[in-house]
């Protein structure tokens, strides 16, 4: 994971620009290099997004980007701080989590609260938009579905639909609370699923699409019921990704 971010850091001077003084004139983004630039930066954002980053602290980023970039005299040895940066790493990736889940607790209540909807012992929350009628999958089959993956606020991360390719994977290949609800499902329903962190992406999150600590919703399609894979291919509700945020799969 650091290495996705000093590999964002070693290019990121567009950040340069944010100093500690007084704050830059608003950039013209009126030539194509100067829109690549900006982009650049927005990039780099995604990368650096789980330090949660102050201002103040992002004027600091900046500095040792402008002596990194511009060959000046470097103000200490990144080397000798390993330990520390991964430590910084660690414990701003908790925070950010706990601070999610906090913010999620509303809405899994919420999705809980909604008719129909039951919670499973394990947390996640499921509720049948359309009963089906086909045979339920075990522990151990592939699945054919269709879904869309949606942050709390409503963003699509992830989208099997979109796509317009509906998706196969074992269950035991994706994220816990797809194993579990799967097997609840019928062939031909549709079901709304909402899965708190534990039973998803969990403190780590699969950024930059979803934070750490993230609920997640979904809307899942079961389409059929495999033979058991001895291989398995990409996987959604385990790795749901975004398709233009990109983390790994999907779910719908």
């Amino acid at each position: 994971m650091l290495s996705r971010y000093w590999l964002a850091a070693s290019a990121a001077l567009v950040l340069a620009a944010c100093g500690a003084q007084a704050p830059p004139p608003e950039p013209k983004l009126d030539t194509d290099d100067a829109k690549v630039i900006y982009a650049l930066g927005l990039m780099i954002a995604q990368r650096i997004e789980g330090f949660g980053l102050s201002e103040p602290e992002l004027a600091i980023f900046a500095s040792g980007v402008q002596d990194g970039v511009l060959k000046r005299e470097k103000k200490l040895d990144p080397a000798a701080l390993d330990a520390k940066i991964q430590a910084f790493a660690n414990a701003r990736r908790t925070a950010a989590a706990e601070k999610e889940k906090t913010d999620s607790a509303a809405y899994l209540a919420q999705m809980a609260g909604e008719p129909g909807a039951t919670t499973a012992p394990t947390g996640y929350v499921m509720r049948t938009l359309t009963e089906g009628a086909g045979a339920s999958p075990g522990p151990n089959d592939t699945v054919k579905v269709h879904y869309h993956g949606l942050l709390r606020d409503g963003t699509v991360f992830d989208s099997s639909v979109d796509r317009g390719t509906p998706a196969e994977f074992p269950l035991g290949r994706v994220i816990p609370c797809w194993t579990q609800s799967l097997q609840v499902m019928k062939v031909g329903g549709k079901y709304k699923l909402t899965c708190p962190s534990d039973i998803a992406y969990g403190d780590r999150g699969s950024l930059p699409a979803i934070k750490p600590g993230a609920t997640l919703t979904f809307e899942v399609e079961l389409l059929e019921i495999k033979a058991p894979a001895t291989e398995a291919p990409a996987h959604p509700g385990a790795a749901p990704a975004p398709a233009a945020a990109t983390p790994q799969p999907k779910a719908k």
